[in-house]
């Protein structure tokens, strides 16, 4: 592979960081003609941004740490970024080992998705606790939405606070909303005239980008950490859209009797064993379609008419997955308890007088029961 070197550094891709080389088309960093000067984006890039085309290209996960292992050898304010939607499947486990004595502050994404009568204190509080519980460490916690500049002035305000003379490092896995807050950043810091590239597909991001600021720091985008434990990780483009919401979320209430059975298109499904009648909420891409049964007749619906009546995905697609695996948890008397699917929502538990239920989901996405969100 070529690299184009201007003096001794290597000229890369503004909107995904790759280095630029014309003599690999396949390849990271592609580009057919290299600019003499001025910002430049390869193909790849080119291709998402203005025909929202998805090209694959594979990253060793050895090579993530090895990069985000950087960070805590330097002078550094690292941002955080989580999506609230996905909070379990998007955090970045052992991140302390990575950053080192760095300060921190966790970037909550995507709070426009929730209702606009959610207690934002209470959410504030949930996260606080279950940062802790995963050993997360911060100096802040900031709710926020890069899509409708919720919070944003409060993001700013943190770092310009905290960032004193050490560059600034934003960190996440996939699909959290990473580049469009950058870009955000772009706009108010810096004189960089190409944004990064910003699509729902993981991996746009495929090395560091440094943003220079006015002071001679820069702010610095890492690629996203690709998590298999996702459910984003696992479909098509085409279902990507469908199962990564847009808008609010309109919780799908059901009453259920014990014996009955919930899928969730045909990626997921719901069952209550064992229990008195309660009600149960869906918060879910409101492009997915919810369809009940009894618990006596799922296995036979989910094999006749999966890429059907279930759907998505397609049957083809389906078959293409990891087999399913059961998760059946108990939920405690009077306990308001989420039954969490990474990628793809959770199921709120409103009785008060327990449950015995039962998730079914493609091996390795990751399913817990968690205290609700909501």
């Amino acid at each position: 592979m070529t690299e184009r070197l201007e003096g001794s550094a290597v000229l890369r891709c503004n909107g995904c960081g790759a280095p630029l080389q014309t003599e690999d088309p396949a390849g990271i960093g592609y580009i057919p003609k290299l600019k003499e000067d001025g910002a430049q984006i390869c193909r790849r890039c080119f291709r998402i941004k203005n025909y929202n085309e998805v090209a694959s290209v594979a990253m060793n996960q050895d090579e993530f740490l090895r990069m985000l292992g950087q960070i805590g050898e330097r002078k550094a304010l690292v941002i955080h970024i989580v999506d609230l939607f996905d909070f379990q499947g998007s955090v970045i486990t052992g991140l302390q080992r990575f950053v080192g004595s760095n300060p921190v502050i966790l970037a909550v994404n995507k709070i426009d998705l929730l209702p606009k009568v959610t207690n934002w204190n209470k959410v504030r509080n949930w996260v606080q606790k279950q940062a802790k519980e995963l050993g997360l460490k911060t100096e802040e916690i900031v709710l926020c939405s890069a899509k409708k500049n919720l919070g944003f002035d409060r993001l700013l305000q943190e770092v310009a606070e905290r960032r004193g003379d050490r560059d600034v490092y934003v960190v996440g896995s996939t699909n959290v909303g990473k580049s469009t807050l950058i870009n955000r950043l772009i706009t108010d810091y810096s004189d960089l005239e190409e944004e990064l590239t910003t699509s729902r597909y993981p991996g746009t991001t495929l090395d560091m980008v440094n943003i220079p600021l006015d002071d001679g720091h820069y702010i610095v985008d890492t690629p996203g950490i690709v998590y298999p434990s996702r459910y984003t990780e696992l479909v098509t483009p085409g279902d990507l859209v469908k199962i990564m919401p847009e808008k609010p979320l309109k919780p799908a209430v059901y009453q259920l009797n014990e014996g009955q059975t919930l899928f969730i298109g045909g990626l997921a499904r719901f069952d209550f064993i064992e229990g008195d009648r309660q009600s149960f909420t869906f918060y879910t891409s409101g492009a997915l379609n919810l369809h009940r049964t009894k618990l006596g007749r799922a296995d036979e619906l989910y094999a006749d008419h999966i890429g059907e009546l279930l759907t998505p995905p397609s049957r083809e697609e389906a078959e293409k997955m990891p087999e399913w695996t059961r998760h059946e948890f108990r939920i405690p008397k009077g306990g308001a308890q989420d039954l969490f699917i990474s990628g793809l929502g959770w199921v709120k538990a409103n009785g008060e007088s327990g449950a015995k239920v039962a998730v079914h989901a493609p091996k390795g996405v990751k399913v817990i029961m968690r205290d609700s969100l909501i």
